[in-house]
């Protein structure tokens, strides 16, 4: 009788010491143009098909094809998929970025690479896997002029031989990215066995790190921020949609384009429900969203800060004669161009006095893609109850990278109109004023033009009492901004509150958007180093009470932002001047996204970055 022979370890089990389970941090750097987005997309989908929680950074030039890009992929076991400060795994596929991506490496990090670089005689300190990429993929593909987008394929099946990454799941994640198109499936699958074979056969196992299956992303999704906004504004009642295409925004207003086209037809006749114009430029853009909003509909544009800038007549055009509008900023670096493919939380301020005189914005905050989804759902109710702009601040990390999220849920709440007369109430009222506050919460009643007669009333950017008559009487306009102030206090009970995240510490931390996720790990870090800390996650402007009781409780505040200027102390500081002298300001401002490293040595440090 023969002995059954035990299958030999796979070459991701060939680990010496103790092996490091799904904690990977993969960095591909390639050139723009050269289809590396479907690989990329690929080995990031895999892991999420093997339920290990990952995300994905695309950091991408803002010129011509051809310019280096680099792909950050993060798995992480405990759901940490922000940003690391050292990558674990480098993944030269740029000769021309190829040494500076080696030096840039930490000791110990993998690197792979084309042999023919040779860069394996740049350091000792790393582990070195060269692959011949140029004659796997001769072997594998047949079409020389495809050959240059098909290689990349080839690192996705080294990958996953080194680290353990299920095949199977690889190519459930290639048949997904190309959805429909069977042949370029068939080009690139030969080229993903041809690189894990490759690797199998001839690779010796160096580094510590594997992944294995889990079962932590069941039920969850991978999204955009932009493509989640674009579904809340669909389900947010949206109707008008007027834009001018700026990066990181264009891909939100082409999202929700998609979609009305899908879901808002009449059945019967086929004929749009909605409208959605280009414009000539973003100021002919807001132009329309806020005259669609006078007339009644639930109209929305977006843009980034340059575009912001533009509108900011209009928007204060908006504010006084009390119009609903939402208006969605991507942000972007800045001062002037910046760098338009980098990311920021530099425009918050510009958001809320946004415009000339005496004006402050309602701005909501999204921290994480769902908050997206619900933010930009509940902005148009929010818009018409308070009769006014909303803008919805997000950045390029969160608008344009995929994110791990919990699937998004229906909404249960009628939509909200506000205070809008039909006929009969309007003929109920003793006597009516477009700018008359009713019930002292700032916010007066208003009609659409043309419903019913009777109901018409001027809407002027210029000096107006409460029955929207012209005056230049300094009494009326003192009670006009006076009643604005109230709707301003209004507004602070209605926009989303703050996460708190409090244990009775006497340190606190305030940020807000896209560093939520960096902050959260920073946060569970110090505590388990034995530091006290609490969290408030600011999510909307005006804040509401709880930031205030967070900033009583607390003797040290650190604020975290990503821009140069502490914006958000500074509004802070306006709205809690007692309060000024506890901030200590940790400033992130590469265009980079923040990592928690960053945060954790400053904090430990008692410093602030600047």
């Amino acid at each position: 009788m023969s002995m059954a022979t035990a299958a030999a370890p796979s070459l991701a089990q060939q680990i010496e010491g103790d092996p490091i389970i799904n904690d990977i941090c993969i960095s591909v750097g390639t050139a723009n143009g050269s289809g590396s987005q479907t690989s990329n997309n690929t080995l990031m989908r895999a892991l999420f098909l093997m339920g290990i929680p990952v995300a994905g950074k695309n950091l991408f030039p803002s010129n011509i094809q051809g310019l280096p890009t680099w792909f950050i992929i993060r798995a992480n076991k405990d759901g940490w998929t922000g940003r690391k400060r050292d990558v674990d795994v480098v993944v030269c596929m740029n000769p021309e970025t190829a040494q500076s991506d080696v030096a840039n490496a930490i000791p110990g990090s993998v690197v792979i690479f084309d042999d023919s670089l040779g860069l394996e005689k740049l350091r000792d300190d790393v582990i070195f896997y060269p692959v011949p990429f140029k004659k796997l993929v001769a072997e594998s593909c047949e079409n020389v002029k495809l050959r240059k987008y098909v290689v990349n394929m080839i690192y996705v099946g080294v990958c996953c031989e080194l680290f353990g990454i299920d095949m199977e799941k690889t190519k459930q994640a290639l048949s997904k990215e190309l959805k429909g198109k069977a042949k370029a499936i068939d080009l690139n699958k030969p080229a993903l066995d041809a690189g894990a074979k490759w690797a199998r056969e001839n690779l010796k196992k160096k580094d510590r790190l594997r992944v294995e299956a889990m079962d932590k992303t069941a039920g969850k999704i991978l999204i955009t921020g932009n493509d989640a906004s674009a579904l809340g504004a669909l389900y947010g009642g949206v109707s008008v949609v007027t834009w001018y295409p700026i990066t990181p925004s264009s891909s939100l207003c082409e999202a929700t384009i998609d979609l009305l086209e899908e879901f808002r037809k009449d059945p019967k006749t086929g004929k749009r429900t909605f409208c959605h114009v280009q414009g000539e430029d973003e100021l002919a853009s807001v132009g329309m969203a806020i005259g669609a909003g006078w007339a009644g509909a639930r109209a929305m544009t977006a843009t980034s800060g340059p575009g912001i800038s533009l509108m900011s007549e209009f928007v204060g055009l908006a504010y006084y004669g009390e119009v609903p509008v939402v208006i969605g900023d991507v942000a972007r670096v800045g001062p002037s161009t910046g760098l338009p493919t980098r990311t920021m939380q530099g425009d918050l301020t510009q958001l809320y006095w946004c415009s000339h005189g005496d004006t402050r914005h309602v701005v909501l905050i999204p921290g994480t893609v769902e908050e997206c989804y619900e933010f930009w759902c509940d902005a148009f109710n929010i818009a018409e109850e308070l009769q006014t702009p909303v803008f919805v601040m997000t950045d390029l990390d969160l608008g344009m990278n995929y994110w791990l999220t919990d699937r998004f849920k229906m909404p249960t709440k009628p939509m909200n109109r506000g205070k809008v007369l039909d006929e009969a109430a309007f003929k109920q009222m003793q006597e009516w004023g477009r700018y008359k506050d009713v019930e002292n919460d700032g916010v007066g009643y208003r009609t659409l033009p043309g419903a019913f007669e009777g109901g018409a009333y001027f809407t002027r950017g210029s000096g107006h009492d409460e029955q929207a008559r012209y005056t230049e009487d300094s009494k009326a306009w003192e009670r006009g901004m006076q009643r604005l102030a109230r709707k301003h206090e209004t507004a602070r009970k209605r926009v989303p509150s703050p996460v708190v995240d409090g244990r009775g510490a006497k340190v606190g931390i305030i940020a807000y958007g896209s560093t939520d996720l960096p902050v959260q790990e920073s946060v569970d870090r110090l505590r388990k180093a034995g530091q006290k800390i609490d969290y408030l996650r600011v999510r909307a402007l005006p804040f509401s009470k709880e930031v205030a009781d967070f900033l009583v409780c607390h003797d040290t505040v650190y604020v975290i932002e990503a821009n140069a200027l502490g914006q958000m102390r500074t509004i802070l500081g306006n709205d809690y001047p007692e309060h000024a002298n506890k901030f200590r300001s940790i400033l992130h401002y590469d265009g980079l996204p923040l990592y928690p490293a960053k945060v954790v040595d400053a904090i430990k440090a008692g410093v602030e970055v600047k």
